[in-house]
């Protein structure tokens, strides 16, 4: 039985055409406990175009998030209202660079419509998204060094539940690049992220996307994983990270024997920003 799927995206992410009813009957014929939604919301990219007085770099270098928040929030309400005798229907949100703007990410997470926020970090300062970048062209471990010590200053802030996918580009360098990364380089600044993360109350989620592409691995791998548990770390969520409904649930089952056996006891789910637990025995 699948438990929960804490990161799925419908076609107000730009990079889905997924309807929420089709989803929402996918979760319920998947028996979940626990489903939400989290489309994208990028923070470098909250307000209309004219705003940053930029072009765009490409064709997915999307402008004014806040008209795509305002319509999630309101199809996630109506959501939770029509499956509340059916699921937990989590009313979420993945906040793509919150260091962008701490401020608006700080505020946005106390909307009172929120249930549940994941950061994420899918570009660097004048970058664009992992997924675009030539890695012929680029240093590899240089991005991930910048990577990492982002990451650290937002495990620091007030802004979110779980950190999402926090070997993202990973997904890219090694997984679609065929680039091999000695990660042991960055243990101790992920070691630092996750205690700034347990520190904070917060927790990550064990993206389980990466089972199937080409990285064939979640994000975190197992060792980082144990890594985070090890350091104290009990507040895991499970996400597939789909963005059709035959994604939704994808890897969730291998997900949880991995948490199992790196050591939890328990995933999650937020409601309210509070975590709900499961027990996996």
């Amino acid at each position: 039985m699948l438990l929960t799927d804490c990161h799925t995206h419908t076609e107000i992410s730009p990079d889905s055409s997924a309807a929420l009813s089709v989803m929402c009957r996918k979760a319920q014929e998947l028996g979940l406990q626990a489903y939400a939604v989290t489309d994208h919301i990028e923070l470098c990219r909250y307000y209309p175009q004219g705003y940053y007085q930029t072009q765009p770099r490409n064709e997915e270098d999307f402008f004014d998030y806040a008209a795509r928040w305002e319509q999630s929030m309101q199809q996630n309400l109506l959501a939770k209202a029509l499956l509340s005798d059916k699921l937990h229907f989590i009313s979420g949100i993945e906040l793509g660079e919150p260091n962008a703007d701490f401020s608006l990410a700080e505020s946005l997470y106390q909307d009172k419509r929120l249930d549940f926020v994941i950061a994420s970090l899918h570009e660097l300062p004048d970058k664009l998204d992992f997924y675009f970048l030539d890695y012929q062209q680029e240093d590899a471990e240089s991005l991930l060094e910048t990577y990492f010590q982002i990451l650290l200053e937002i495990s620091r802030k007030d802004c979110f539940d779980v950190l999402g996918h926090v070997t993202y580009p990973l997904r890219y360098i090694a997984g679609e690049a065929g680039i091999r990364i000695n990660m042991q380089k960055y243990r101790d600044m992920l070691a630092e992220c996750f205690k700034a993360v347990i520190q904070n109350q917060k927790g990550i989620e064990l993206n389980t996307s990466g089972y199937r592409q080409k990285y064939g691995k979640p994000f975190p791998d197992a060792d980082l994983l144990k890594l985070y548990h090890d350091l104290g770390g009990r507040i895991l969520t499970l996400g597939s990270d789909a963005h059709t409904p035959q994604d939704l649930g994808g890897g969730i089952a291998q997900g949880t024997e991995l948490a199992k056996a790196c050591g939890f006891e328990k995933i999650c789910f937020f409601l309210r920003h509070e975590p709900h637990f499961i027990n996996l025995s």
